[in-house]
């Protein structure tokens, strides 16, 4: 194994999801043996099943008890094995308690080995949030997680494919709770946060749109005023500190200019306000078929001491076992853990 590739940790999502089999199609793109060594944290049965009995390939499990000592070869799947899930007998496409168990186990055991520095990032596959709530783990997602195990206080989530970014200022809470839960020192945070991902991404001079909460901006005052008294006050001390952040811009266009590559970033206010755009650029349908393609963006965590990166979709329980979900997600979620990994300071 080349000593200067990083090494980064995949957990291997919730074991009756599409998460194991998308974590075997995508390590057998050799493009990402060049940039890392990938490591799977899994039950080792169940990356079998998934190898042979799902993608139906060719590749070479090899168990590792140091992460480090991975080959980190294309055709060769390195696993840190979970022992003790109690996993027998589980279907493919059900909720299931203990996959959720050993969904959230593999999330603990990755940040653990990253904390220790015996890997480098890491890089999940998506589980199921009422799986893991029935397991007993009472977070919202895998950001609450991180953010709990890491003892991290000030992070956002980051979503990306290609030219457009967006960082969060709120995630999961209700609606009506996002006027009152916004605030200028937070709104510099992530403004902050996503500044520093652009720079580790290698941008040199990143542009940081923030979109307005109300509609058209709130129009002077019109339609709301969070625009004057919060988000703009924000943007002139980012500003202050030599940031170049700009708005706040009116919501329905601050992303297709983004996307267009006219920002770098974009900080958006609430949880749809940032996953509609970018899961329209992502994520194709086809109803003649119902099926889902694309599925190209990326979720990273920003502000932890840890690299994280995750695919941008869920455990798509109705797929499981079919061979037919979309690994580019996965692929695209390993190369920003490479490159975040490649690009710290």
């Amino acid at each position: 194994m080349s000593t200067n590739k990083p090494v980064l940790a995949v957990t291997m999502g919730d074991p009756a999801g599409i998460g194991p089999e998308i974590i075997v199609k995508a390590l057998q793109d050799a493009k990402l043996y060049d940039i890392c060594t990938p490591v799977v944290i899994a039950d080792v049965d169940v990356m079998k099943n998934a190898v042979s009995a799902i993608v139906h390939s060719d590749a070479v499990i090899n168990v590792v008890n140091e992460p480090r000592d991975a080959k980190g070869t294309v055709g060769t799947i390195d696993i840190f094995p979970l022992e003790g899930l109690g996993l027998d007998g589980f279907k493919l496409g059900q909720l299931d308690p203990r996959c959720g168990n050993a969904a959230f186990q593999s999330v603990k055991t990755a940040i653990e080995l990253a904390l220790a520095g015996r890997v480098d990032g890491t890089v999940t596959a998506p589980l199921n949030k009422e799986a893991i709530h029935l397991a007993g783990h009472h977070y919202d997602g895998h950001t609450e997680i991180y953010a709990k195990l890491t003892n991290s206080r000030q992070y956002s989530m980051m979503l990306a494919d290609g030219n457009l970014r967006v960082a969060h200022v709120t995630t999961h809470i209700p609606l009506v709770k996002v006027s009152e839960t916004i605030s200028v020192e937070r709104i510099l945070d992530v403004i902050r946060l996503g500044h520093n991902a652009c720079r580790n991404l290698k941008i040199k001079a990143p542009r940081i749109a923030v979109a307005g909460l109300n509609p058209h901006a709130g129009e002077n005052g019109i339609f709301g005023t969070e625009e004057q008294t919060i988000i703009g006050p924000a943007v002139e001390k980012a500003r202050e500190e030599g940031i170049d952040a700009q708005g706040p811009f009116p919501p329905d266009t601050v992303f297709c200019k983004a996307a267009g590559g006219g920002f770098d970033l974009v900080v958006a206010m609430y949880h749809d306000q940032g996953h509609i755009p970018l899961k329209i650029l992502s994520f194709i349908y086809d109803d003649a078929t119902n099926t889902w393609s694309g599925m190209t963006g990326v979720n990273v965590t920003l502000g932890l001491p840890i690299i994280r990166s995750s695919v941008d979709h869920g455990t798509a329980f109705e797929n499981a076992g079919k061979n037919v979900a979309s690994e580019q997600s996965m692929i695209n979620a390993i190369e920003y853990a490479a490159m975040l990994a490649s690009g710290e300071e």
